[in-house]
């Protein structure tokens, strides 16, 4: 299962990764791609926003994961920096991979041999149109049984309703 989005801004991109965040459950793994400055960050921001995280949200480029607590426990990564698959499993991934907290991967192509089979897989790309410096292509890939069974439908229904003007 495929879906594609375009958003015109960031705020656009925020708004969507809060509206995703509505539908994951704990224990979901989004694996983010996408060349710098394709608005992985941005995205993983407005899902913390939709899951109630108040504090400011940062991408953990040196520390490799940064952790946020509210009613569920959220895991941000970023991989860009990882020199080795040494250092993933010095991590622990395992307890956050395949636990029950929310766990949002940005660099996932890095750590592909790592990631459950179950998961969401967001790619990223900046559109450079004439005029539409900030658009970006979202496509968002549903992969595995666990999540092809759930009914994301709904959740891109709620995005054309959006006033925001994202597109799908």
């Amino acid at each position: 299962m495929i879906y594609s989005i375009t958003t015109h801004s960031a705020e656009e991109t925020l708004e969507f990764g809060s509206l995703l965040a509505k539908y994951l459950r704990d224990g979901d793994l989004i694996a983010l791609f996408g060349d710098l400055g394709s608005g992985k960050t941005c995205f993983t921001q407005g899902v913390c926003n939709g899951c109630g995280i108040q504090e400011p949200v940062t991408s953990p480029t040196f520390t490799l994961i940064n952790e946020y607590s509210n009613s569920n426990s959220i895991y941000h990564f970023d991989f860009y920096r990882i020199g080795s698959e040494d250092e993933v499993y010095g991590l622990g991934y395992e307890e956050y991979f395949y636990g029950t907290g929310i766990c949002l991967i940005e660099w996932a192509d890095r750590v592909l041999n790592f990631l459950p089979a179950n998961r969401i897989e967001i790619h990223m790309e900046n559109l450079f149109e004439q005029g539409k410096e900030f658009s970006r292509k979202i496509e968002i890939r549903f992969i595995g049984a666990e999540m092809q069974q759930r009914n994301w439908a709904e959740m891109f229904e709620n995005v054309e309703h959006e006033k925001s003007g994202i597109e799908s």
